[in-house]
C-alpha cells in the first residue's frame, strides 16, 4: 500500500478527487497517510478530517527560517512513512533537500498544458487569465514529477480542455479542475501505486494497462 502525504493550500478539492477515488477503488494500493496545509484556515483540512486523515499546518511564518520550516516539512512526511508526496495546490516552493530526499516521489498538478502558461509566476488564476489574454483555443492540466526547477519535472499525464469564447478566467479554472485535474491526478497516483510508471533518462515511461 503506497502511503501519501499530499499538500494543500487552499480548499481541497484535488484532494478530494484524490480521496473519492480511492473510497471508489479506481485509485488502488494507495492510502493517504497526512494532509498538511501551510494555511491554517484552508478547507483541505476540515475535508481531511471528515475522511478520518490526519491534517496539520505548517507555515513558515511559525518558523525563525525558512531552513527551519523545510527541517520541519520533512520530518512530517518521514515521520508519517510517506512514499508518495503530492503537491494539489501548494503554494510554496519545495527545496532542493526534499525534492532530493524523494527523488521521483513527489508529484504536482498544474493547470496547463505544460511547457504553456508554467514556471515562475504562474500558478492559480493567473494561469487561466494568460491563457485567455494569449487566445489560446485549448488548455488543460499536467501531472509531473517536481524536481529542483518550477513546473520543469518529466511529465507524466496530461489532458486537454477546450477555452471557449464565452470562458473567464474563473469558468476556465473550474472547467480545469473538473475535466482534468480531477481525472490525471488520481489516475497518475493510480498507476504509480501498482508500478506502472518509470523514469529513464529524464522521460516517463508508462505502462498504461488499466
Amino acid at each position: 500500500m503506497l502511503r501519501l502525504a499530499v499538500l494543500v493550500s487552499g480548499g481541497g478539492t484535488n484532494l478530494e478527487a484524490i480521496l473519492q477515488a480511492i473510497e471508489k477503488k479506481t485509485v488502488t494500493n494507495a492510502e493517504v497517510c497526512l494532509v498538511i496545509s501551510n494555511n491554517a484556515g484552508a478547507y483541505a483540512l476540515e475535508r481531511a478530517k471528515k475522511h478520518g486523515i490526519r491534517g496539520i499546518c505548517i507555515s513558515p511564518r511559525q518558523y525563525a527560517s525558512r531552513d527551519e520550516f523545510h527541517q520541519a516539512l520533512l520530518k512530517e512526511l518521514t515521520d508519517c512513512g510517506a512514499e508518495l508526496v503530492v503537491l494539489a495546490g501548494f503554494l510554496v516552493g519545495i527545496p532542493p533537500m526534499i525534492v532530493e530526499h524523494f527523488a521521483n516521489r513527489i508529484i504536482n498538478i498544474h493547470p496547463s498544458l505544460i511547457p504553456s502558461f508554467c514556471g515562475k509566476g504562474f500558478y492559480g488564476l493567473r494561469v487561466h487569465e494568460a491563457a485567455i489574454e494569449r487566445g489560446v483555443r485549448v488548455s488543460g492540466a499536467t501531472v509531473h514529477f517536481v524536481d529542483t526547477g518550477t513546473d520543469t519535472g518529466p511529465i507524466i499525464l496530461q489532458k486537454a480542455v477546450e477555452v471557449l469564447e464565452t470562458d473567464t478566467p474563473k469558468l476556465l479554472q473550474q472547467r480545469v479542475m473538473e475535466q482534468a485535474e480531477w481525472i490525471i491526478l488520481p489516475r497518475a497516483i493510480h498507476l504509480i501505486a501498482n508500478n506502472r510508471v518509470r523514469v529513464e533518462d529524464g522521460r516517463v515511461c508508462i505502462d498504461d494497462r488499466g
